[in-house]
């Protein structure tokens, strides 16, 4: 016998052996406690957690859906506002920004990062964490970092609101427009 064919019945006797193990402990198909209805006994094992639907699993597998992040005001609000820094990580999912230290140019000891954090998708003063960063150096190597909470977090929290209301009233009219539209195509 060949070697691929041998490692190829190990393999799978293996697997096989696995399995049996696996449902070992495993509570029996007790009848009783069972509805006799495949698409209930299904719900039923998708809400208990012991299962899942492979349509769903495939649905995932063509890539993610990323319309969520240009359609929400306050992520967008916040890249328009720190449009002018360099970015350093960017994570829609995670829900957070920082951007590189910057300097204006005028005063190259001192630099400031920014960091914002997005508690809730809703367009409320309590939805943005905003930290703020400086750097200052004496020389290069000699530099010291100090969080403050100063006017600047106040100010670019109320800049990324007031863009971000601008946002979601522009996006309620133009579904509001669309809606209006439908309607009288329907008619």
């Amino acid at each position: 016998m060949s070697y691929l064919k041998k490692v190829g019945i190990y393999v799978f006797s293996g697997f096989a052996f696995f399995l049996m193990l696996s449902c070992e402990g495993m509570p029996g198909g007790d009848a009783r406690k069972n509805p006799p209805n495949p698409e209930l006994r299904v719900k039923k094992n998708l809400e208990e957690g012991r299962g899942f639907r492979l349509d769903n699993a495939l649905k995932g597998a063509r890539g993610g859906d990323f319309m969520f992040a240009s359609a929400n005001e306050l992520w967008r609000a916040s890249l328009d506002i720190l449009d002018f820094m360099p970015l350093s990580s960017v994570n829609y999912s995670g829900g957070i920004i920082i951007t590189d230290w910057y300097s204006d140019g005028d005063n190259l000891d001192e630099s400031v990062k920014i960091s914002i954090r997005f508690l809730t998708n809703e367009v409320r003063s309590d939805a943005l964490d905003i930290k703020v960063f400086y750097k200052k150096c004496n020389q290069i190597i000699n530099c010291k970092v100090l969080q403050k909470e100063g006017p600047l977090v106040a100010e670019l929290k109320k800049e990324i609101l007031n863009k971000a209301a601008i946002y979601k009233k522009e996006k309620k009219d133009k579904n509001f427009k669309e809606y209006k539209g439908s309607k009288k195509l329907s008619k």
